[in-house]
């Protein structure tokens, strides 16, 4: 095993393809294990995952005293990443479990792979812009924009779920890794 993963997923149709993930981080011998923000659980197969994960799925943080049921984390992938994570991560909100993981996951200097994963009108906010760049000043690889996939209209999200590029994560993570260094993000069109 190259050591355990958390694969975090958030509120987005898209959601609903994070098993693929899973697979392909399991044939790349790491230990997945699948975090959602509360929203992001509405959206997946929680006793799928946890059967193909091996591990039960998390969304909330446990009661204090209670013995943490997952493995610490070696690295973490955010995909998809909604423009509301974004934007409490690069301020530090830790109001979710996946949020509190991934804040001190960076506190930890664990690789950290973050996919958003918008339409065209929430991706231009000014306020997820800065978090985009904040997020990437502090080391956190951020795959976004036309280089992931383009930005898509509102409310067509799911029209992407088939095509959503999870192998892009697991590369980013395997160059973040052995310090080989990724292309410079593309800025998206209309950036």
């Amino acid at each position: 095993m190259r050591g355990v993963l958390y694969a975090i997923c958030c509120g987005s149709p898209i959601s609903r393809g994070v098993g693929r993930l899973v697979d392909l981080a399991k044939q790349r011998a790491w230990d997945v294990c699948v975090v959602t923000t509360p929203d992001g659980r509405k959206f997946v197969d929680v006793p799928a995952l946890a059967g193909l994960s091996g591990h039960p799925v998390r969304s909330y943080y446990k009661n204090p005293g209670d013995p943490d049921v997952l493995p610490s984390a070696d690295a973490i992938i955010v995909a998809p990443a909604t423009v509301n994570t974004i934007n409490k991560w690069s301020a530090g909100i830790a109001d979710t479990l996946a949020l509190g993981l991934v804040v001190e996951g960076q506190g930890k200097g664990l690789p950290i792979i973050a996919m958003p994963f918008t339409n065209v009108a929430m991706g231009a906010h000014p306020a997820f812009r800065e978090s985009l760049t904040r997020l990437r000043s502090w080391g956190i690889t951020v795959l976004f924009g036309d280089e992931v996939l383009p930005l898509h209209p509102p409310g067509t999200g799911a029209d992407l779920l088939d095509v959503f590029p999870w192998q892009m994560s697991l590369d980013a993570l395997d160059a973040r890794l052995s310090g080989d260094r990724l292309p410079a993000p593309r800025s998206p069109k209309g950036a």
